[in-house]
């Protein structure tokens, strides 16, 4: 925020993520606001199997994906889970190689994500703000509305087909160069 208010490149991320049981189906959802224009743009979505927390970071990462330029981001979201991680849990985590700490051998839940995240935050100042969901805020209530759909529709629609073990081959070692020489390509 500049001095008398918000800058040109100021916006508000509102997000949710949920599940129809968890694991199970779930939902994200975005609503960006852009306080100097009054645009705003919404998003969502869903997958298969997932749980509440995938979707809740998922929403942050789609919001941020969604925006154009740097930013400065004041993320909104219910999930005391993704406004601790993005507030200082990240910034520990990554430094001990996506870990807890530095003597574990465990591998962060959700490290993918967590990762994803990281690489679409670096452009921008983001700042988290926890707000109580299920509470009569109005971009929280929509966003809740959109993710609970979201997860419905995927819930409606059958998991895509996975091989299965005897429908899959046994692959043959490549034995071929390891790379293409430059005298090769030209």
């Amino acid at each position: 925020m500049g001095p008398s208010g918000p800058t040109n490149r100021s916006v508000k991320l509102y997000t949710d993520g949920a599940c129809i049981g968890n694991p199970g189906p779930g939902g994200w959802a975005f609503i960006l606001k852009h306080p100097a224009s009054g645009r705003s743009k919404e998003g969502s979505g869903g997958e298969h199997a997932s749980t509440n927390n995938r979707m809740e970071i998922t929403a942050v990462i789609r919001g941020l994906e969604a925006l154009k330029q740097p930013c400065q981001v004041e993320l909104f979201s219910d999930s005391e889970y993704v406004v601790n991680a993005v507030t200082y849990g990240m910034t520990i985590w990554k430094l001990f190689g996506w870990k807890r700490s530095a003597k574990t051998t465990k591998v962060l839940k959700n490290r993918d994500l967590w990762i994803r995240l990281d690489e679409v935050r670096q452009p921008h100042q983001l700042t988290a703000r926890w707000i109580r969901g299920h509470s009569g805020h109005p971009e929280n209530e929509r966003c809740d509305e959109l993710a609970m759909a979201a997860a419905a529709l995927v819930a409606a629609t059958p998991a895509p087909q996975r091989p299965a073990a005897s429908d899959v081959k046994d692959a043959k070692p490549y034995t071929g160069p390891l790379f293409e020489d430059a005298d090769e390509t030209e």
